[in-house]
């Protein structure tokens, strides 16, 4: 099954629980708009290059096009397409009024120069001017790009409609409109949702552990924060391998460690009989809470009879496959899905937004006084969701965003 199919999957699933009306989910299985370009660009070396982009933009209703921009060897437009109907889902399930859409360009930016890669960002923004804005769509950061070259694609828009429109993506450096608490607003918003689930799970973070698969951006701040909270992180992981220590590692020696080294896998002698394993040797290692902050499909129906965690946490987009997803329900382990756990990201996206067209900057303090409570209220709808209809956390998690959205799509008519 593919990752689209999986995403319309989940849709349908949610759809039967609920009895929606068959025309929503007819509307929310199909991207309204579906964009493919190609980009040629001068290289280095005096050859042109062409590079093939696309932008899926899948609902706009509860208002403009929301999602991140990949640069992959490997991005293809199922996925692309995957990820825009996810972020649909995701907007709506913590009520901000964004709609979904996704972007990427196939390349491996590690085998560019600064100037190939400014070059093909701005010849992006280029063919898919007309169908962006601060009204329209707004790109944010995603898998290998950066604050910087968010602030080129500004650049570049801005250029082109001979204005300023700051607010045409997110994720900018501070310097050129991006917002203050974006670094961490991922993990922090993570963090706000495990605090509700441990409450009503009475978890005590003090007698239990985490893993953390991807020991990023994301991952990292995620580590940061349980472990000043009292958790015991017992593993982490990058694109190298992981390192587990069942008696805790100490988060900023490792962050330090990684910072000097290059990866964690090197950093076994800083924990007390830690050791070096493959990523499948972490996800299987015991721990009470695993959060997935890598890549999608990590946990599949091959590995996941080996995971040994009581609860999942889905920092990244789409890390579990549906079979896996049915095998840990019948072993009983609960999923903190990723269209919730991972919102705190697009929440603070919408912020940095607002900020922009008011001209007007938060503190990072009142950012995070503005995220606290969205995610807290989208997590009591989507436990009191998963209680009135007995379904697991992530039917639960669909159930109140396409509830959100059928409201909206029969409001404005669906002809």
């Amino acid at each position: 099954m593919s990752f689209f199919e999986n995403a319309i999957k989940q849709i349908n699933e949610a759809a039967e629980i609920m009895k929606l009306d068959k025309d929503i989910v007819t509307i929310l299985s199909h991207p309204k708009r579906i964009l493919t370009v190609t980009m040629p660009v001068r290289m280095d070396n005096g050859e042109v290059k062409v590079f093939e982009g696309f932008r899926v933009q899948h609902n706009d209703i509860p208002g403009p096009y929301k999602g991140g921009i990949r640069y992959h060897q490997q991005v293809d437009m199922d996925e692309v397409k995957a990820l825009a109907t996810l972020m649909t889902m995701k907007c709506a399930v913590v009520g901000i009024p964004l709609g979904g859409g996704k972007g990427g360009i196939i390349v491996n930016p590690k085998e560019l120069s600064k100037r190939e890669l400014e070059q093909l960002t701005r010849k992006y923004v280029e063919r898919i001017e007309a169908f962006i804005g601060p009204e329209i769509d707004v790109p944010a950061p995603d898998v290998n790009t950066t604050p910087e070259i968010m602030a080129w694609i500004a650049d570049e828009y801005s250029k082109l409609k001979r204005k300023n429109q700051l607010g045409v993506v997110t994720g900018k450096p501070l310097e050129v409109g991006g917002s203050q608490g974006r670094g961490d607003a991922t993990s922090q918003g993570g963090c706000y949702v495990l605090e509700e689930f441990a409450k009503e799970r009475n978890v005590d973070p003090s007698k239990t552990s985490i893993i953390i698969q991807g020991f990023g951006n994301a991952g990292a701040h995620m580590a940061r924060i349980l472990s000043g909270q009292g958790y015991k992180i017992v593993g982490v992981s990058d694109s190298q391998g992981g390192l587990y220590c069942e008696a805790g590692l100490d988060v900023a020696k490792i962050s330090a460690c990684k910072a000097e080294q290059g990866s964690v896998t090197k950093c076994d002698s800083i924990c007390t009989n830690g050791k070096v394993v493959d990523n499948e040797g972490l996800l299987a290692s015991q721990c009470d809470i695993l959060i997935l902050a890598a890549f999608e499909n990590q946990v599949r129906e091959d590995n996941a009879n080996n995971i040994k965690a009581k609860y999942i946490l889905e920092l990244a987009n789409g890390p579990i496959t549906p079979e896996a997803d049915k095998i840990l329900a019948g072993k009983g382990v609960e999923i903190i899905p990723d269209i919730l756990a991972n919102a705190g990201g697009v929440t603070v996206s919408y912020f940095e937004l607002v900020q922009n067209q008011m001209n007007y900057y938060w503190t990072a303090e009142e950012v995070q006084q503005k995220l606290h409570p969205i995610m807290v209220d989208a997590w009591k709808r989507l436990s009191e969701y998963q209680k009135k209809y007995s379904c697991t956390l992530r039917q639960a998690a669909f159930v109140s965003a396409m509830t959100r959205l059928e409201k909206m799509i029969k409001a404005r008519g669906i002809e």
